[in-house]
């Protein structure tokens, strides 16, 4: 039986036939993360020099004999460079950097006002070979890592790669063939991967685990268009980047920050994963479906308001971080003096997070990254502010008025804010809010109607 082809560009997969199931003071109270979306690819590039090491979350759901993945990379990988993770790594930097919501409680009016302290801070038969050679085709290695089988491939021209896929099984979807020629033409290889299933059931994992790849290449990228030759739709892309020197972004498409700081009204509370597929939709449509979003940009030694905690020395190491116990600019280990640790639970690694919706039309090139120097703090949050509750005898301070005019003009720019960012009508706001609009007319605009 044929396999269904899935193509990858790093975690970006999508099954032939088979449908995707896809800083201040504050109380953190909820957080967006990647389950929210469907078709939802996870990456972690560690990067330092021309280093990478990548961590690649399959969102494959389906029986495991119909897997298999496809992903250029830059250069030859030997069976060393390539390992299988944990997927709980991915899960971690999620949560640790998704975009939350924060709440605060207003104070009494009347009570004496202090200010607020806020925190910023394998080998081949004869005929077999023959054949694939006459198709310019060759397999440089074969490996079996953890459940996974694994080919890196090379090719001198697309049809005679595409031929090769097909007569192993592999069913290859119409448009494929030019945009393996494109990588062929760059000289890359391709990494194949399909799943053992005698090694899966050895193993015992129901799942499938991510796959790692550890190379050297002054290219810093990632392959998308693969992943869109058979999508059925936009595709979600969530790219964790661990660098030591700052934010990473995107060099050949905008990188633009998503709104934050908003207040918004109360009862997003129950509503946060409305709000924020609503709130991304909006901002991808106003960017015309062509931007990458920052999302998240922080030193891993801290973060306020956290959404989980920061990842310990082991799992970044796990993740490939392999300069930590190092000095110098992360040399191979080993070949320098190793330092103290920094103070403070320091980790000395940046984490940037970009989110991406794209499909072919809007994304006709892969992702190129650079490292910049900026370390400023970044994180899309969002704020809820809980009206002073008055008790059962009224205050009489001259605060309390003032307090009670402003609230109302507050929950007006909360609906506003609301709407702008989500795209939802701000009748349908008030209305959730319990609120009316606010009549701002000049006493004479009233007079006559205007």
């Amino acid at each position: 039986m044929a396999r269904k082809w899935i193509y990858g560009a790093a975690t970006l997969v999508l099954a032939a036939g088979v449908k995707a199931a896809f800083g201040f003071c504050g109380f953190y109270v909820a957080k967006a993360d990647t389950k929210l979306f469907n078709k939802a690819s996870q990456v972690a590039l560690v990067r330092l020099d021309d280093k990478t090491v990548m961590t690649m979350a399959n969102d494959f759901r389906g029986d495991p004999k119909e897997f298999a993945i496809v992903i250029p990379v830059p250069t030859f990988l030997e069976r060393d460079q390539i390992h299988v993770g944990d997927k709980a790594l991915l899960d971690h930097l999620d949560a640790y950097s998704a975009p939350r919501l924060v709440e605060y409680f207003d104070g009494d009016p009347c009570a004496p006002q202090y200010p607020e302290a806020r925190s910023m801070a394998v080998g081949a038969a004869a005929p077999k070979m023959a054949r694939e050679k006459s198709l310019g085709v060759t397999v440089e290695a074969r490996y079996t890592i953890g459940e996974y089988d694994i080919l890196i491939l090379s090719a001198k021209e697309s049809t005679g790669l595409e031929t090769w896929l097909t007569q192993n099984g592999y069913r290859i979807p119409p448009g494929a063939s030019a945009v393996l020629g494109s990588y062929i033409k760059q000289g890359m290889r391709f990494f194949v991967a399909r799943v053992n299933l005698k090694e899966q059931a050895k193993l015992g994992f129901q799942y499938l685990r991510p796959l790692q790849v550890a190379y050297e290449s002054p290219k810093f990228m990632l392959p998308i268009r693969l992943g869109t030759v058979n999508a059925d739709g936009p595709q979600e892309l969530f790219v964790y980047a661990l660098t030591r020197k700052g934010r990473v972004e995107t060099t050949n498409y905008r990188t633009v920050r998503l709104p934050t700081g908003m207040d918004l009204p109360v009862y997003v509370k129950s509503k946060f994963p409305d709000f924020y597929k609503a709130m991304f939709a909006e901002q991808v449509r106003k960017e015309d479906m062509r931007s990458v979003f920052l999302e998240y940009a922080w030193d891993m030694a801290w973060c306020d308001p956290c959404a989980a905690d920061p990842l310990s020395r082991e799992e970044l190491r796990q993740l490939g971080v392999f300069w930590l116990d190092e000095g110098g600019t992360g040399v191979t280990p080993g070949a320098v003096t190793r330092r103290p640790p920094m103070p403070s639970g320091a980790q000395e690694v940046f984490l940037t997070r970009l989110h991406v919706r794209y499909d072919a039309a809007h994304f006709p090139e892969d992702l190129s990254f650079q490292e910049t120097g900026d370390r400023q703090n970044f994180q899309a949050r969002y704020v809820l502010r809980h009206p002073w509750t008055e008790g059962k005898e009224a205050k009489s301070c001259p605060a309390v008025d003032q307090y009670r005019k402003e609230l109302g003009r507050r929950r007006e720019t909360e609906a506003q804010a609301l709407a702008t960012l989500t795209g939802w009508r701000i009748e349908d706001i008030r209305r959730s809010m319990g609120v009316t609009a606010l009549d701002e007319r000049k006493w004479w605009q009233k007079v006559w109607g205007d």
